[in-house]
């Protein structure tokens, strides 16, 4: 009678025991789904490198959107997509600035949140910008320029390869040897030089290091001697300014680096779009469903 006793209140405490825990666990959970956006994140937006056009955008938003609770960290674009990273592979929030084309959004499920104020502006192009002078000394490489045309897959393979450990030349020659007929189309008609060099100044992105070393085995391949130089966006479009660099495919428009055009305006050449569709924001992962615009950070 003793043991049949003993079980029944050992059933009973351990019937307790779930319980409680499950009382626990519920409003844990009740807890975290009343936790709002901003606290889940601790008002904190992931960000990149200080003073570059995507940041003083962001700092835009920021204002514009009465977001004075939040604070803009900034870093570098390794370590932001390294933050996603952790959050994402334990599908926790998180809110970074972001870029499309991009190597995370192949990798990741991501989605931009709206921007019913347009702060960020709308669907962007990337440009060709290059020195003045430029079609004059070097006709060929102006001609290939002004031709240069892809797509944000395109570029997304080149991205995603460098991103796996492969080296940035090594899989721009990847997918310039998968695309022999768009390189085709550039360099139609276009003799080959010996040894003119030509300099390409491009912004730290993925996307720009991408887009650069491709362009650089492709003037490399038709003669030319070509240096790439990394640099902020301000120095960037000085330099084009000065003429102490000679192109950049790395001009994101009417948006982005409108201040730095507008700044040296008429002091370098537009070759037209090199890229269509792209554009930046504010990121977060898909799993986020309560958050999906920039107006929803202040709840």
């Amino acid at each position: 009678m003793f043991k049949k006793l003993t079980g029944i209140g050992t059933a009973a405490l351990l019937t307790l025991g779930l319980a409680a825990c499950s009382g626990d666990s519920t409003n844990a959970n009740a807890e975290k789904e009343e936790e709002s956006i901003g606290e889940s994140v601790d008002y904190t937006i992931t960000g990149i490198d200080p003073g570059s056009g995507h940041m003083q955008a962001t700092e835009r938003v920021l204002a514009e959107y009465e977001l004075s609770d939040w604070e803009l960290t900034s870093a570098n674009g390794a370590a932001m997509t390294a933050a996603l990273k952790r959050a994402y592979d334990k599908e926790e929030p998180i809110i970074v600035t972001g870029w499309n084309p991009h190597w995370k959004f192949i990798t990741f499920d991501l989605k931009f949140l709206d921007d019913p104020e347009l702060v960020y502006g709308d669907v962007e192009q990337i440009h060709t910008y290059a020195r003045l002078g430029l079609k004059e000394d070097l006709p060929e490489a102006y001609t290939i320029l002004e031709r240069f045309q892809w797509t944000p897959e395109d570029m997304g393979e080149i991205m995603i390869e460098i991103e796996d450990g492969i080296a940035p030349e090594d899989a721009s020659r990847n997918w310039i040897d998968k695309n022999d007929d768009k390189i085709a189309e550039w360099t139609e008609g276009v003799e080959s030089v010996d040894g003119d060099e030509i300099t390409l100044v491009y912004s730290p992105w993925d996307s720009e290091i991408a887009s650069h070393n491709m362009m650089k085995l492709v003037l490399e391949d038709m003669g030319h001697k070509v240096t790439l130089s990394s640099v902020e966006p301000g120095p960037l479009f000085s330099s084009l300014a000065s003429g102490g660099a000679d192109v950049s495919l790395a001009a994101w428009l009417p948006y982005t680096h409108k201040d730095y055009v507008e700044k040296y305006e008429g002091k370098f050449d537009d070759l037209g779009a090199n890229m269509e569709g792209v554009r930046q924001g504010l990121v977060v992962p898909t799993y986020m469903e309560d958050v999906n615009s920039i107006e929803d950070l202040k709840n």
